[in-house]
């Protein structure tokens, strides 16, 4: 698989889990099908600004998409495989854009699979596993971004439905989703009064607009609307008030995710500029003979390398049931950290090409810039270690 894997050079690591042979298996598999059915495709893609749903049905075929989800609700194996999936994918090709817009159930049914509603793991989250359908997360409101206990979308109880209100933004996969695992307000102010309710997106009263974006163009954006948007009460995803414990909860998962995307990003950055510099030749010799950009590649393997590995041992860590809420906030900003500087390097030592639309590394560049502000800020992440370091007294 090459270098990128990072893989260790002594046991007992974190690194260890990710190599076994079922998971090399699972990562040759991955970069199969990023190479068949990725790879050729997603210069379109991004020029068409969404991924096609027949991606999510291959991908669902091959059993991509239920990895990391309980048992109980149809699901198999870690987070850890999940992520894995997400790595070789950027590593072969793909995009942190593809990731968003394929794996958007991801964030959009942990929360049902976890209450364990039999009847919402049948409608929702069983066709999300197998392709059939897409989920999306709508937490982000036009006036409420990273201040979740503040959302207004209102959720009123008639009878044995809810009537919805309200306005959702920045929701992935917001054009294409069939549902919207919905953070709605059915109680009082502040995060007690938060609920998750799923609202099917062909109800009367939903509306969508697309949204343009500087990266992950792939990957559709929207703005949702609720305009007396009536919901069966069936709907409601564990018990009324719940929701802002659900969604951080699962933030857990979300940032790991990202962080991995994050180094994985920068990983194929340094191999992609390796190949590049071995290639192109200037002034009578190969840009990898020349000692500046020789250091500078040196030091863009050594910040994905360190990121790579202090992500995955907070991730071991997490599913062993540690707490690491401090330790995930500071995996992410680390991985983001690397992968923004290495994508800048990519750049600049690709020099014109690399600034060309169509170019890898200019997509890579475009791409990396939500993953400081996607899951969690990285302003918000710093609050989270500094409230853990004892700084409010």
């Amino acid at each position: 698989m090459g270098s990128s894997e990072g893989h260790p050079r002594c046991s007992g690591s974190a690194h260890d889990a990710w190599s076994t042979p079922e998971r090399r298996a699972l990562r040759e598999l991955v970069a199969d099908f990023t190479a068949r059915e990725i790879v050729p495709h997603l210069d379109r893609w991004e020029d068409e600004g969404a991924l096609p749903r027949s991606l999510h049905e291959r991908a669902g075929a091959l059993g991509l998409l239920e990895l990391g989800f309980p048992a109980a609700a149809g699901g198999v194996g870690e987070h850890l495989d999940a992520c894995l999936v997400a790595e070789q994918l950027i590593l072969s090709g793909g995009s942190s854009g593809v990731c968003a817009g394929l794996f958007t159930h991801g964030i959009g049914v942990p929360h049902i699979a976890t209450a364990g509603d039999p009847d919402q793991i049948a409608r929702f989250v069983a066709p999300a596993l197998a392709g059939r359908a897409i989920s999306a997360l709508g937490i982000t409101e036009p006036e409420a971004g990273s201040d979740v206990a503040a959302i207004s979308t209102r959720a009123r109880r008639e009878g044995d439905e809810y009537v919805v209100d309200g306005a959702k933004t920045f929701i992935t996969s917001g054009t294409r989703a069939d549902f919207v695992t919905t953070a709605v307000r059915t109680g009082g102010a502040g995060h007690r009064g938060i609920s998750l309710l799923v609202i099917e997106t062909d109800r009367p009263g939903v509306s969508r607009s697309r949204l343009r974006k500087m990266g992950w163009h792939c990957s559709d954006t929207a703005e949702l609307r609720f305009d007396g948007v009536r919901v069966p009460a069936a709907n409601l995803v564990g018990a009324e008030g719940t929701g802002f414990r659900q969604i951080m909860v699962n933030f857990a998962a979300e940032r790991l995710s990202m962080a991995v995307q994050a180094y994985a990003t920068a990983q194929r950055c340094v191999d992609l500029t390796i190949a590049w510099a071995r290639s192109r030749r200037t002034f009578g010799s190969a840009l990898a003979q020349r000692q500046v950009v020789r250091h500078q590649i040196a030091g863009m393997a050594r910040e994905a390398t360190v990121a790579r590995t202090y992500v995955r041992d907070v991730l071991a860590r997490w599913q062993a049931g540690e707490d690491v809420v401090t330790e995930l906030a500071m995996a992410k900003n680390t991985a983001v950290a690397a992968c923004d500087a290495v994508v800048d390097r990519a750049v600049q030592l690709h020099g014109g090409m690399g600034y060309m639309h169509g170019a890898e590394v200019e997509r890579h560049y475009r791409d990396a810039r939500i993953l400081g502000i996607g899951g969690g800020a990285t302003e918000i992440m710093d609050e989270v270690v500094a409230g853990r370091l004892g700084l409010d007294g």
